[in-house]
């Protein structure tokens, strides 16, 4: 393989399984990420597609298996250096925000990069550029429980943004907003990929979502189906 094709993957993960007691949750799931596209991970519930999501996020163990994140392969990593290429190489948006209830979106925003020690001044500079391009603002100063749901999920995508991570893994983005709302957190996603070239992973049950994606693939039965 030459070296541009090995520089391809965001993410490379090969026969991937994962076992609850007995629940055969996975059974070798084999799937690449490519560089800069955005791609969907549909299937019934239960049908362990969060689960692949945490294990390509690092964030969960694979019984069997090896990952790839940016070419560097997480199993054997002492936690201290899984968290370091975490924090550097991804981005997470869950279902529910999960933003800290006493700070702004701004400080929300800016949260992941004082964290690795960025001097608040410059973060909160680069937290007002992303509050911009997410059109929140004017939101700056506001708590998450003075937002609506569309916009607290507009200031975690924002926060997943903050450390220019290379691939975001989002699980059901637009699970707890109506249609409209949806609807612009779907457009925001798409941009991520196309604007930014980010690559995006995300479990979804929403057709119109999974129908922006560049690759849709289907959880069943244990296995991956493109």
């Amino acid at each position: 393989m030459n070296e541009q094709q090995h520089h391809h993957w965001a993410i490379e993960a090969s026969g991937i399984y994962r076992n609850y007691g007995t629940l055969e949750v996975l059974k070798g799931v084999s799937i690449n990420i490519a560089k800069g596209k955005m791609v969907a991970i549909v299937g019934k519930s239960g049908s362990g597609k969060s689960t692949l999501l945490h294990i390509l996020g690092t964030l969960d163990v694979p019984d069997a298996g090896e990952v790839s994140i940016c070419d560097m392969p997480v199993k054997g990593l002492k936690s201290k250096t899984l968290a370091s290429l975490r924090s550097k190489h991804l981005g997470f948006v869950f279902q529910f925000h999960h933003l800290l209830p006493e700070f702004t979106a701004l400080e929300n925003i800016a949260m992941p990069a004082l964290i690795t020690g960025m001097k608040k001044k410059d973060a909160f500079k680069r937290a007002g550029e992303l509050l911009g391009y997410l059109h929140l603002s004017e939101r700056s100063d506001h708590k998450p429980n003075q937002l609506s749901g569309g916009e607290q999920q507009r200031v975690a995508i924002g926060r997943a943004l903050m450390n220019e991570p290379d691939i975001i893994l989002a699980d059901e983005p637009s699970g707890n907003l109506d249609t409209e709302t949806s609807a612009q957190v779907h457009q925001l996603l798409r941009s991520i990929t196309t604007d930014m070239g980010k690559s995006l992973v995300i479990v979804t049950h929403n057709t119109d979502l999974a129908a922006l994606s560049d690759e849709i693939y289907e959880m069943k039965d244990g296995l991956l189906k493109s």
